[in-house]
């Protein structure tokens, strides 16, 4: 049977070994290469983004609430959380504008839908301008289509939702569990259980802004020593992560030699997603200045230390800030050191005088973050 015609002639036509395993290789490395081509269209974990959910064509009958989106990461927490207790108290339906969706939803589990730009500009608008801080005649703002705006961000427009504030705001899981494996790497080398302290210090452009426009003063060496010292009188072995837009003046203003100090990122400036959910994962805060800051710690719970009184009783940051809206009673303040700001009054009361009230609310939207 072996040698019969038929099968001498299919011994002859069939491919060898090699062949097949040839094309065994070809066809496995031509699917990886197709599937690295797919994956490579996905994007990053940080550009993901919740459900979207617009506005229908239609303008509602019973109106609507929008807000401008103006600022960066903590003025946009601000005008979302506004936006979303004020709707709710005049009984109004809220829409988010997309660029705030934008900026929040890679982040956030935020739910509110989103208004299309094409919508908005076809929308018979109201604007209405707010305070930094809740005023008894938000309760009922006139109006069907009513766009808020102005830099709200004050615990006394949405703190009685707190719950609900805190679930807007909740981290994205991939999010979470980024800011959790540094936490726990650094955990992984202590064999008691650490008590996390997120540090934020806040510099950029108000180095130059606040003693030249507000009469202010940054957070000092000494700020930064007394609050770490606050935390390690009341907690067992406290380590202290630090971020900031500023890492280079934090490594060399922050005492680490005692081995509870850790600057997050090698010490690098890292993105602002990325430090704040880092910073939200700690257990308890110190701040500095800025809505980044009192946003993070808000979110945190926990214990909060703040820069307090770091503004001269003169200084036109009084006229949009109000600390007791800002700072949740229960918060810490220490003083700032304001002999600073006094010797360079002199240099700047010129300029300052062309302050009026107007220019320093324009000013809002780079001094207040």
């Amino acid at each position: 049977k072996d040698s019969s015609p038929w099968f001498c002639l299919l011994l002859s036509t069939c491919p060898s070994l090699s062949t097949f395993y040839f094309l065994f290789v070809v066809f496995v490395v031509s699917t990886i290469f197709h599937c690295h081509q797919r994956l490579a269209l996905v994007p990053a974990p940080w550009a993901y983004s919740a459900q979207v959910v617009v506005v229908p064509r239609h303008h509602p009958q019973e109106g609507m609430f929008t807000i401008n989106a103006v600022g960066r990461l903590g003025n946009q927490m601000g005008q979302y959380a506004t936006l979303y207790a004020l709707a709710k108290l005049n009984g109004r339906p809220a829409y988010v504008p997309a660029q705030m969706h934008s900026t929040l939803a890679p982040i956030f589990r935020i739910t509110l839908p989103v208004l299309p730009s094409a919508t908005a500009h076809s929308v018979p608008w109201r604007n209405y301008h707010l305070n930094d801080w809740m005023e008894e005649q938000y309760r009922h703002i006139p109006g069907r289509y009513v766009r808020l705006t102005g830099y709200p961000c004050s615990w006394t427009f949405y703190h009685h939702l707190r719950q609900e504030i805190l679930q807007e705001f909740s981290l994205h899981e991939h999010v979470r569990e980024e800011a959790q494996k540094f936490l726990q790497a650094l955990q992984a080398t202590q064999a008691w259980r650490m008590t996390f302290v997120g540090v934020h210090v806040r510099r950029g452009d108000y180095v130059r802004v606040m003693p030249q426009v507000w009469k202010g003063v940054l957070a000092d060496r000494g700020y930064l020593q007394q609050a770490l010292d606050w935390f390690r009188a009341r907690y067992r072995s406290p380590v202290f992560v630090v971020t900031s837009d500023d890492m280079a003046w934090c490594r060399q203003s922050i005492d680490s030699s005692r081995g509870d100090v850790v600057f997050a990122g090698n010490g690098l400036q890292g993105s602002p997603a990325k430090d704040f959910a880092l910073l939200t994962q700690c257990n308890h805060s110190i701040i500095t200045v800025g809505t980044f800051g009192i946003w993070a710690a808000y979110l945190t719970g926990g214990d909060t230390v703040y820069l307090a009184n770091f503004t001269l009783p003169n200084s036109p940051f009084h006229m949009v800030f109000k600390p007791q809206a800002a700072f949740l009673p229960e918060w810490v303040g220490i003083a700032a050191d304001l002999r600073q700001a006094q010797q360079s009054l002199g240099s700047v009361r010129e300029s300052s005088r062309e302050w009026t009230r107007e220019a320093a609310r324009s000013y809002v939207a780079v001094a207040l973050e």
